[in-house]
């Protein structure tokens, strides 16, 4: 039984809240780190867009272009169109952060040119975990509500879990395309040593997003399994 505010007032609603507070924490330190560093120009005097550029070269990976994309810090690589898309705030700009960021896209693209094994992991899940991380609350609550569809309350915390899972193998892709890139930046000389520290501080703040994000869909998978036995008690 659901109404009475169960589902959205029971106690362990508070797994949820700290989750959400996780991760607005570490969207916080994110955007602070990154605006730091934005107003750090490198001595390269090298754009976003020609780091990544220069780093695609630099690795053989031709396939791969560079665009730019609208809106703040939402830079990604696309494997499907192969493109490194850089926000508006990375792509013209000389700044640590901004280089930073591209050569970690950048590290995506070497990932996928290499087939990196977490990364293969990754996307041969991200159909069923997309499905998961969608449906898989409202079949629990199906299951709860209907009771002979009692197997439901099964298959959606199943299904969610496969969403939990794509947030913990998304973090070793994660902190390697941050490695790849701060070695790169080093190797090829486009930030100097002092520049380096810089650079990994802000990355280690995007990766931290990563981390406060798979440690938010544990909570609440912990919090759907509550909820499923507490459901199946009551039925019992």
């Amino acid at each position: 039984m659901l109404n009475g505010g169960y589902y959205y007032m029971d106690s362990s609603y508070i797994l949820v809240i700290i989750g959400a507070l996780l991760c607005l924490i570490t969207s916080g330190m994110v955007k602070s780190t990154f605006n730091r560093f934005a107003k750090v120009a490198s001595a390269s005097g090298l754009t976003g867009s020609q780091v990544a550029a220069a780093i695609l070269k630099r690795e053989g990976i031709y396939d791969v272009s560079v665009a730019r994309v609208a809106g703040s810090l939402t830079d990604n690589f696309n494997p499907a169109t192969k493109v490194v898309n850089l926000s508006e705030s990375v792509f013209d700009s000389t700044s640590i952060s901004a280089i930073s960021v591209a050569a970690h896209e950048c590290g995506h693209a070497m990932q996928h040119n290499e087939e990196y094994f977490p990364l293969k992991i990754r996307s041969s899940i991200l159909p069923v975990a997309n499905f998961g991380s969608k449906f898989g609350l409202w079949i629990v609550v199906a299951g709860l509500i209907i009771s002979f569809f009692r197997p439901l309350i099964f298959i959606g915390v199943l299904l969610f879990s496969f969403g939990v899972l794509f947030q913990i193998v998304t973090l070793p892709v994660e902190f390697d395309a941050s490695k790849r890139a701060l070695a790169t930046l080093s190797e090829m000389g486009i930030l100097a040593d002092n520049e380096i520290t810089g650079a990994q501080k802000v990355l280690k703040s995007a990766a931290m997003t990563y981390v406060a994000s798979a440690a938010a869909s544990i909570l609440s998978l912990i919090r759907l399994i509550l909820i499923a036995q507490g459901g199946r008690r009551r039925s019992d």
